[in-house]
């Protein structure tokens, strides 16, 4: 899958709610540590960006700890936002739900921004662009938390791919082919490749802050 390839399987799509936490070790203290590392910098009225909204988990996270916060979320797949819809439920009216690229995104400049789950599906020219992108519509400052598929220096792919397959659930042989299957469909980097991208891109203070077997995360500052 690739930026040209959104999420429209509706398998999948039914599956994502109740599916992604077995798959992302910690999903919901992934949120909560995303939301805890905006507020650091962000008001208590912010307004944030979220790039990959679909689906809509943490924007209910984020909706749900910060009453006060406004969202705008992009993403390109019509029935992933249709079902961030209906995850957010109440929730929804403090939320901008808009279908397309993080180019989709209003000019800001927002307080802080999210992009979980989603740079991973890109290629490196089109990661450093949403990372351009994303850090345009960001105040001078603003937070920048990302997570997604990553592996350490050194290490090799399949094999962190493999070891989250596993513990998404299913034997060790199921686990290596569905990690075949993910590493001939995502652009995994290293460590060193994604926070140099980061800096291209013109974010500092980056920083990991979660790591959970191929997923890597960081915050950095605009």
């Amino acid at each position: 899958m690739n930026a040209a390839q959104p999420f429209t399987d509706p398998a999948l799509i039914a599956d994502y709610v109740a599916g992604t936490p077995r798959k992302v070790p910690g999903l919901a203290d992934l949120h909560r540590m995303a939301m805890l590392l905006l507020a650091e910098h962000a008001p208590a009225t912010a307004d944030i960006l979220v790039v990959g909204a679909g689906g809509g988990l943490e924007l209910k996270a984020f909706a749900e700890a910060q009453p006060d916060w406004r969202f705008v979320g992009v993403d390109p797949s019509a029935p992933m936002l249709d079902l961030a819809r209906a995850v957010l439920g109440p929730l929804g009216p403090r939320v901008d739900l808009r279908q397309g690229f993080v180019d989709s995104a209003p000019p800001g400049p927002f307080d802080g921004a999210t992009c979980l789950l989603t740079l991973h599906f890109l290629q490196r020219e089109a990661r450093l662009h949403t990372l351009r992108e994303i850090h345009r519509r960001l105040k001078p400052g603003a937070p920048l938390v990302v997570a997604h598929h990553s592996v350490p220096d050194g290490g090799e792919a399949a094999t962190w791919l493999t070891r989250s397959a596993a513990f998404a659930g299913g034997d060790v042989e199921r686990a290596r082919l569905s990690a075949a299957k993910m590493a001939e469909h995502l652009p995994v980097l290293s460590t060193d490749e994604e926070v140099a991208l980061q800096r291209d891109a013109g974010f500092r203070d980056v920083a990991l802050f979660y790591a959970g077997f191929s997923f890597r995360g960081w915050v950095s500052r605009a």
